[in-house]
């Protein structure tokens, strides 16, 4: 009849069919969206449905509670905060669950799905995050919400939100730990005997594969069940650990190497000389002092904990071996000062000793002096005498500790001090750096 119909078109066959088949496919959408909005107004419509009630148990039975799938799709994570112990995130959260009240017949499978906008009108769980802080959805064009109802009365419910997550963290060996931050969800009104959240079978947790974070690297995460008991009752609870390795690279270039040299850089005091007082308390005060900054600009970036981090450790031995070089220098100029003293006290005996012999060996007589020597010998003198003259001594041979004959080639105490001190120090560092990296790098963790 419409080829008929056509035939009368001379020239433009083609053409009719053409529209002729626009307008069987428009009338075909137009059949397709009255059928879905029946379905709509069969399920959902005035007094049909009550969203108050939540869905039946299991096998249909209202004894059972309501079992909600959940999975997560992590799209972001912005910043991981170590003074306020919080991190944004943000993700698009999915549920699902059954309601045989949404059943409907697919027309043979014409109708995969129904989409809802206004997910108001159908039962949702009231899931809540229990360690939120901060929260918000996404209405940017419109409100990213999806809500699928199926023919079996399966409810896909998804939605794209931001969260700042509460994330305690243990900082005892910052910066070489690992911290574990939590997404907790819970029921807020029902308890286990209505509602029951399970995470998804198959990927329960999803990330984005293009995830970057600046001092961190997302390593692993757990998903878990937490199921709380209060004394309203006992409450469905999951929860998905993140766990976080903090990139050890940036602290290593802004805070281990700089130590590293202000702690060489005091050293080379023990190198100048003793007597280059102002040089040698320059570079002390001033190692000491940047070392000292240091430590409070890094102190002020970390929360007051009471417990001691494994970079208190470095910073407070680093510390102490430039404040070590410091008063290494106030023992060798005591040991300095001390040596002249005594030097000067032995050349005044030395000159007192000499003139006091000049005085008793000497009788002066007007312009002339002479030397008293004994006029008389006793056989008892000349005896000895000879018997001395025939003495040998012979000295028991000593062991020779060669550090000690090492350090007899210095003069002086003060100098003995520094050669010891540039080797110590040095050999004291690298033994603490031997300790400290085998501690905190070979550290057994249980996360």
């Amino acid at each position: 009849m419409k080829l008929n119909w056509c035939k009368g078109f001379d020239g433009a066959l083609g053409l009719c069919l053409f529209l002729l088949l626009l307008a069987d496919c428009a009338c075909a959408k137009a059949n397709y969206r009255h059928i879905e909005k029946r379905i709509l107004d069969s399920i959902i419509g005035p007094g049909r449905y009550d969203s108050r009630i939540r869905p039946h148990g299991i096998n249909n039975t209202g004894y059972g509670p309501a079992i909600v799938n959940v999975n997560i799709y992590i799209r972001s994570i912005s910043k991981i905060d170590d003074v306020t112990m919080e991190y944004s995130v943000q993700l698009t959260f999915r549920e699902q669950w059954r309601d045989e009240r949404l059943q409907f017949n697919d027309m043979d499978g014409q109708m995969a799905y129904l989409t809802l906008t206004d997910p108001n009108k159908i039962w949702k769980p009231d899931l809540f995050f229990s360690n939120e802080k901060e929260g918000h959805f996404h209405d940017i064009i419109m409100p990213n919400v999806l809500l699928r109802i199926y023919p079996n009365g399966e409810v896909l419910y998804s939605i794209r939100i931001s969260l700042v997550l509460a994330c305690p963290m243990d900082l005892k060996y910052y910066p070489l730990d690992k911290q574990t931050c939590s997404i907790i969800m819970a029921s807020y009104g029902y308890t286990t005997d209505d509602l029951v959240f399970l995470w998804k079978v198959d990927d329960p947790v999803q990330v984005t594969k293009n995830l970057h974070l600046p001092r961190f690297t997302l390593e692993k995460y757990n998903t878990e069940y937490c199921t709380s008991k209060t004394n309203t009752g006992e409450y469905s609870c999951i929860r998905v650990d993140l766990i976080f390795k903090r990139e050890f690279s940036y602290y290593l270039i802004q805070i281990y190497i700089p130590c590293c040299m202000l702690v060489i850089v005091s050293w080379v005091s023990f190198w100048l000389d003793q007597n280059a007082i102002p040089a040698r308390v320059s570079l002390g005060v001033t190692t000491l002092l940047t070392m000292a900054t240091q430590t409070s600009g890094i102190n002020a970036s970390l929360p007051p904990v009471s417990y001691t981090k494994a970079i208190d450790v470095w910073t407070g031995v680093c510390l102490t071996f430039v404040f070590g070089a410091l008063l290494e220098f106030a023992l060798v100029n005591y040991a300095s000062r001390t040596h002249m003293h005594k030097q000067a006290a032995k050349q005044q005996r030395k000159w007192d000793i000499e003139h006091s012999s000049l005085d008793t060996d000497h009788i002066e007589d007007g312009t002339n002096t002479f030397a008293m020597k004994p006029l008389v010998h006793h056989r008892g003198d000349i005896h000895s005498d000879k018997i001395h003259q025939c003495e040998i001594h012979i000295k028991p041979q000593k062991s020779i500790n060669p550090c000690k004959a090492w350090l007899n080639k210095f003069p002086s105490r003060s100098k003995r001090i520094d050669v010891m001190s540039r080797i110590l120090f040095p050999l004291m560092f690298a033994l603490f750096n031997l300790v400290y990296w085998i501690t905190y790098l070979f550290r057994n963790e249980d996360v």
